[in-house]
């Protein structure tokens, strides 16, 4: 760092709960940084701040099971999303997983 720069401390926080009790939790395969969310409450504790698929973004993964209860099938959901149709596949395992546990 030369002479007159300032570090600008960017607070992270969590995007499930919003919660700044983040602390770094290793890396993912590309090298990404992961946080976990140390909140006791939290649904999602480990996330990744930026993701470099579209299919692991919660929001994508939100619309794939709405698309999924309007009765919209895998390929179709696949091709407006823009994703892999394995990822529409797996992600409806654990849908139908989560639900039938409760």
């Amino acid at each position: 760092m030369t002479v007159g720069e300032e570090m600008v401390l960017e607070p992270v926080l969590c995007p499930d709960c919003g919660n700044e009790d983040v602390v770094k939790n290793g890396k993912s395969n590309e090298g990404k940084q992961r946080y976990l969310c140390r909140h006791a409450d939290c649904r999602r504790r480990s996330f990744i701040r930026d993701y470099s698929y579209r299919g692991d973004l919660p929001s994508i993964k939100q619309q794939i099971a709405d698309m999924a209860v309007n009765g919209s099938g895998i390929r179709d959901t696949a091709r407006v999303l823009k994703i892999s149709p394995t990822t529409v596949i797996e992600e409806l395992k654990k849908t139908s997983t989560v639900t039938a546990c409760e």
